[in-house]
């Protein structure tokens, strides 16, 4: 099968998959959750429990507080200690429901067999509803609402629901691994979705450098096609190696050949992206009743003596996970929640996972030293990188000198925040620090505009 790419931009960073062999194994659960009310963008959830309710595996213990909002159920089983504020990787307080662990007991409800369930119910809004209820967000790192994402605005029309499997971020190995070990899984996932959307098509994204994973789900496909018509529809497309691939408009434009407009939605050219491990869980939360309350976890990096691929529970403090494998090596210079490309630096251990939480990687003080800094030679590089097809070296000058009016007629808030710029450019210039903050002034402008 021909490979696909995205048409502009985009980067070719060392792979650095080396937890790729490690099968995704549960983390034990730990003494105590803390389970934030703020883990998905919107609105955060409102408490639904107080200190000294007990509480099951599965069960609502907080609720949207809007429309873009979701429901969070608990992780585990035990006493309810109290909604307190806590600490978040970055440091910032966050109203988290502590929970203290006694056993492992879950909601009768949840359908915890290994039984594979591949029928796609007719009912497309019993699908969403299930999937709402679940409190099922994306697992790509953006964690918007699942629900928000399939209820499309009116005179919309999804032709085409695209599953991202490629996975892109250097080091990370766990959608990788969920396409292995839960590719039946993911499969009816983006079947359910499909039917949930109306869409008549659907294609699974895998990059080329996951050839097991392209096979794998090819065959699924397959077999489930000649079962079930609700499979219909569904293909694997194989695409190039290049990052950012998973990027939802860069995903458009290899599937789709379509452009995303500037401040357009994916709907607007009909598509609808989703994340293969968002599938996983839209499987689970319609077909096994299993709301979203754990996720696997990417442990990794050259100077960390255990690779891992990790079930872990919501509300795990990130200490237990490095606990379990040994704790911080020496030659650790920083800790990293997610990729080396998009992912925050680390500066509270004790912070607990959220939903989205996908990787924690560990860089060497050889690996984090940047370059020293020195003029710009002009060369372009940075330009000729940038996956939307900015200037980010003009976006720099306009943002060192706040032109907030420039910045927007030069699309700042175009900026996915890839880091391709950075990655490229010669002169050490630290192209996407400003240009990030830039972009977070002229959204914010645009947002009070809207308002009025």
């Amino acid at each position: 099968m021909a490979r696909r790419t995205f048409s502009i931009g985009g980067i070719h960073p060392a792979d650095g998959k080396i937890s790729r062999e490690c099968a995704i194994k549960a983390l034990p659960l730990p003494a105590t959750v803390h389970i934030a009310l703020s883990q998905h963008l919107g609105a955060p959830a409102k408490p639904l429990v107080a200190a000294g309710d007990k509480v099951k595996v599965g069960q609502p213990i907080a609720e949207p507080a809007g429309f873009v909002s979701a429901f969070i159920h608990s992780s585990v089983s035990g006493t309810v200690k109290g909604i307190l504020p806590c600490q978040d990787l970055s440091g910032n307080r966050q109203n988290c429901i502590e929970i203290a662990v006694e056993g492992d007991e879950w909601l009768e409800t949840i359908d915890r067999s290994d039984t594979l369930v591949t029928d796609i119910p007719e009912d497309a809004k019993g699908i969403v509803e299930k999937i709402r209820l679940g409190g099922v967000v994306g697992l790509g790192g953006a964690t918007f609402p699942t629900h928000v994402k399939l209820s499309l605005p009116p005179g919309k029309k999804c032709e085409m629901l695209i599953i991202n499997g490629c996975e892109c971020e250097p080091y990370l190995t766990s959608d990788f691994r969920t396409l292995l070990e839960k590719g039946e899984q993911v499969v009816v996932g983006a079947a359910l979705l499909k039917q949930a959307l109306g869409a008549d098509q659907a294609t699974i994204a895998i990059e080329d450098n996951k050839p097991e994973a392209i096979d794998h789900i090819q065959r699924i496909v397959g077999q489930m096609r000649a079962k079930n018509p609700k499979y219909a529809g569904i293909e694997v497309l194989p695409l190039v190696k290049k990052y950012p691939a998973g990027g939802e408009k860069q995903l458009i434009d290899a599937v789709m050949r379509r452009q995303v407009r500037s401040g357009g939605l994916p709907i607007d050219v009909g598509a609808v992206v989703q994340n293969v491990c968002t599938a996983l869980a839209v499987y689970d939360a319609v077909q096994k009743n299993k709301p979203l309350i754990d996720n696997s976890v990417t442990v990794t990096g050259e100077c960390f003596p255990k690779q891992a691929n990790l079930l872990v529970r919501v509300g795990t403090p990130l200490r237990a996970i490095v606990d379990y494998l040994g704790g911080i090596p020496e030659e650790a210079a920083k800790i990293i929640s997610g990729g080396p490309m998009m992912g925050k630096a680390v500066a509270n251990l004790d912070a607990p996972t959220l939903k989205g939480t996908g990787g924690l990687l560990f860089l060497t003080n050889k690996q984090t030293k940047r370059m020293p800094e020195s003029h710009c030679i002009r060369c372009g590089k940075c330009a000729d990188a940038c996956p939307m097809g900015l200037e980010p070296f003009l976006l720099y000058r306009l943002a060192k000198a706040g032109n907030m009016e420039a910045l927007e007629e030069n699309a700042a808030q175009d900026c996915v925040q890839c880091g391709c710029c950075l990655y490229t450019c010669p002169a050490g210039i630290p192209l996407l620090d400003l240009i990030r903050q830039a972009r977070s002034q002229v959204m914010g402008i645009i947002k009070a505009r809207a308002a009025k």
